[in-house]
């Protein structure tokens, strides 16, 4: 599990691939040397199992399920990625709980200031991820744990502060930016499922 709290914005130093899989390489020079072989770190909020570590770097295989419905088969050289290692038994949650099984991609839609360096995005979410977002509820978007502004049709609002564009990949984001989407694990096991009563 974890919390949606980025601890650093890693880079893509090697890509390698093998019959439907990815091998990746991150440069991660604070989350790194945290981790073993077969520890698990959430790489844009999808969690992977750390198959190597050296010289503050990590490797992890992304297979083809994983690359289907994530943004990780758009990563290439040099790409930025939010990590964050998987949470221990006692550790407190300053975000919400994630799972790192990433429901879906969405798309950014709009990006507008809202002042003192704030701004808000407008994502399109899957549509079978929509019975699942609530206003004020938690949504992890690459990763990020969010608060939800407000929720149009398949458009979801969120409201990034400062601290938290500079300390991700948010700040790179654009309009049509692609996002990994996780909704909430308490909205998602409360809800009911589309076409059930």
């Amino acid at each position: 599990m974890f919390s949606g709290i980025v601890a650093e914005v890693g880079k893509v130093a090697g890509i390698a691939r093998r019959e439907g899989t990815v091998c990746f390489t991150v440069a991660a020079p604070q989350v790194a040397p945290q981790l073993e072989p077969g520890a698990s770190v959430a790489v844009n909020g999808a969690c992977q199992t750390v198959t190597g570590t050296r010289d503050r770097e990590l490797s992890f295989d992304s297979v083809a399920e994983t690359l289907k419905k994530t943004n990780l088969s758009l990563l290439a050289m040099g790409s930025p990625v939010n990590l964050e290692a998987a949470l221990r038994l006692g550790d407190r949650i300053s975000g919400h709980l994630v799972s790192g099984h990433v429901d879906g991609t969405g798309t950014v839609r709009a990006k507008r200031s809202v002042g003192h360096n704030n701004y808000d995005f407008a994502v399109q979410v899957p549509d079978d991820c929509r019975i699942y977002v609530r206003e004020k509820g938690s949504i992890s978007l690459d990763g990020v744990s969010l608060t939800v502004k407000a929720v149009r049709g398949s458009m979801v609002e969120v409201t990034v502060i400062p601290f938290t564009l500079e300390g991700t990949i948010i700040r790179n984001w654009r309009v049509g930016s692609v996002v990994n989407v996780e909704v909430d694990q308490i909205a998602k096991y409360l809800s009911p499922k589309p076409g059930t009563k």
